[in-house]
């Protein structure tokens, strides 16, 4: 859980204003925010809980996210309206208001975003698991991640940059975060189920989850 919250403040924190690009062979320009780099991660943790502990305990690790990410935002918030001293120079104002001054629209894209992705995400692989009697795990986390991403990428972008950023650019970074986050997915697949089996193994645990309640607003186990 640790973990998840960490890589989840960071990719939230870190990037997230970083429009990139790389030149690929038959495609040209493929743009995408560089935040897209690390915040699959979660996602990772996310089937890595859902797979071994049951939805039921992944829901309070999701929550404890969104409660890190409100934290964050609100701290962002009290930092960046403090008066700054005369010693620091107006570069420096500018510069700490860029990066962590988050708009009202953007901290609520973060927040909606994650918390309908993740819940998603956990919920798509936990049926999937049942539906495939614990079998093809490679199938229920690329899949479960093909919805929880879509999600995810449909909610953010239109209410964080929708008429601040071009259509052009937006629904280009849109589209290329989501295939990296999906492509991240696969490429993890191999350490997945490493840390899948380990953890099942050594915790004696793999839950099915055929009598939860996928209601994500309680937290009962």
């Amino acid at each position: 859980m640790a973990a998840f919250v960490a890589v989840l403040l960071c990719s939230n924190l870190i990037g997230v204003h970083k429009v990139s690009y790389a030149n690929l062979p038959f495609y040209g320009e493929y743009i995408f925010g560089a935040g897209v780099l690390f915040f699959p991660i979660s996602y990772l943790f996310g089937d890595i809980l859902t797979e071994v502990y049951g939805y039921a305990r992944s829901r309070k690790v999701i929550w404890a996210g969104f409660g890190g990410l409100i934290f964050a935002s609100v701290m962002a918030y009290v930092v960046t309206s403090l008066p700054a001293a005369r010693t620091m120079s107006l570069g420096q104002i500018d510069a700490l208001n860029l990066i962590f001054g988050q708009t009202p629209r953007i901290v609520a894209a973060s927040l909606i975003a994650f918390w309908v992705g993740e819940f998603v995400n956990s919920f798509v692989l936990a049926k999937l698991k049942i539906l495939t009697s614990g079998k093809w795990l490679w199938m229920r986390t690329i899949g479960s991640t093909i919805f929880g991403e879509m999600a995810d990428s449909l909610i953010f972008y239109p209410i964080a940059f929708f008429g601040t950023w071009s259509n052009e650019q937006l629904i280009s970074v849109m589209i290329g975060n989501y295939f990296i986050k999906v492509l991240w997915e696969v490429l993890a697949t191999p350490f997945t189920y490493v840390i899948v089996g380990f953890l099942k193994r050594a915790e004696q645990e793999d839950h099915y989850d055929r009598d939860t309640d996928f209601n994500p607003f309680t937290l009962e186990t």
